[in-house]
């Protein structure tokens, strides 16, 4: 049996976050229980294709404060030359370009997982992977943790998981009804997404005047964008597909989005040096087996994710329990920054009960 003060389940953004101002206020009692063989949750670059979260805007405050803070830069995103939209698949494509006076969507240097780099050293050995929540016991003044990788306890808990993905922990007590429902309801931020991200030597794209841009929701990719580095010394496209083919094989997929491509960016999108995608709905520690898709907004925030449960024991935190933009990065960074706050208040709070 481990003994900590605090222990963060999830080593996204949101829960790095708490864990680095948890440090930074003289707190080290603390631990970080990851399910995965890696940290970043939703974060994840691979070959430098940002697979997971990507972008961000300069409104989105409390991301561009942390990157300052962390000294990581961002840029913006390559939007120059003609955008490509597929309205109509019997009808000629629009080429379009994008109002460069308006503000540019961020991307952060060196690729999202950036962040995660810089918040994970700096808490390193508090994390562990591989463990995976099974159930959490209220235990008068603790909580007790039972994990794929042994029973854990701490006086305060703080959730990060997606509610959805947090209703197969097995809860004594149970939860009240009214959060269980709201937690089964919430839409988990990526989990039906695919994403592709492929390589080339050159970005023949601009050679071209196009922007690398091509969005339209009836071909096998919804939403393409350049997505070459900040330095352009390594060029690529990443965007959506459709999920209309997830049930076909990786080769017929692979097969249909570089015919597609081909059609409107020209026939070197077959020369290649590397092809990537990420289904995170086969992703368990993001998704689960029945999903439905969003199509419209997701509801974010919802005001019992800011209550606490187990007599004040444990906290719900992560991006769709931000009441600021949640969804986005901007809502995880948010939130991992308030349940921070709410801890080191609720110990001072205990304190004061105490002299």
């Amino acid at each position: 049996m481990t003994k900590a003060k605090y222990i963060i389940i999830g080593s996204g953004v949101s829960g790095l976050i708490t864990a680095n101002k948890l440090l930074q206020a003289g707190e080290s009692d603390f631990l970080i229980l990851e399910s995965r063989d890696r940290t970043g949750g939703r974060v994840y670059t691979d070959n430098g294709i940002d697979l997971g979260a990507t972008w961000f805007q300069k409104h989105h405050v409390y991301l561009t404060q942390l990157l300052k803070e962390l000294n990581i830069p961002s840029y913006n995103q390559y939007s120059k030359g003609k955008s490509v939209l597929v309205y109509n698949s019997m009808a000629p494509a629009h080429y379009f370009e994008t109002d460069h006076s308006a503000p540019s969507a961020q991307r952060i240097m060196g690729g999202s997982y950036s962040l995660i780099n810089a918040l994970a050293e700096k808490v390193k050995d508090k994390i562990l992977l591989n463990t995976k929540v099974l159930e959490l016991t209220d235990k008068e003044d603790n909580i007790e943790i039972a994990t794929t990788n042994g029973i854990f306890v701490a006086t305060k808990v703080v959730t990060t998981i997606p509610p959805k993905l947090a209703t197969a922990i097995k809860y004594v007590p149970e939860l009240p009804e009214n959060i269980q429902k709201v937690m089964q309801k919430t839409h988990t931020w990526m989990s039906n997404a695919i994403k592709v991200g492929i390589t080339f030597k050159t970005p023949f794209w601009r050679n071209k005047n196009l922007s690398g841009t091509v969005i339209g929701q009836i071909g096998p990719v919804i939403e393409l964008y350049d997505h070459s580095n900040a330095q352009n010394t390594e060029y690529s496209l990443m965007g959506f597909v459709n999920e209309g083919l997830r049930g076909i094989s990786p080769e017929k997929r692979k097969s249909r989005i570089l015919t597609y491509l081909e059609t409107y960016l020209g026939e070197e999108i077959k020369n290649y040096t590397t092809y990537l995608e990420k289904d995170w709905s086969k992703d368990r520690s993001t998704s689960c087996e029945h999903l439905n898709s969003v199509y419209m907004s997701p509801e974010y925030g919802n005001a019992l994710f800011n209550m606490n449960y187990f007599n004040n024991k444990l906290l719900f935190s992560g991006t769709e329990t931000a009441t600021h933009y949640g969804g986005y990065l901007e809502g995880a960074v948010y939130s991992g920054l308030h349940t921070a706050k709410k801890l080191i208040s609720l110990v001072d709070q205990q304190k004061i009960k105490l002299e």
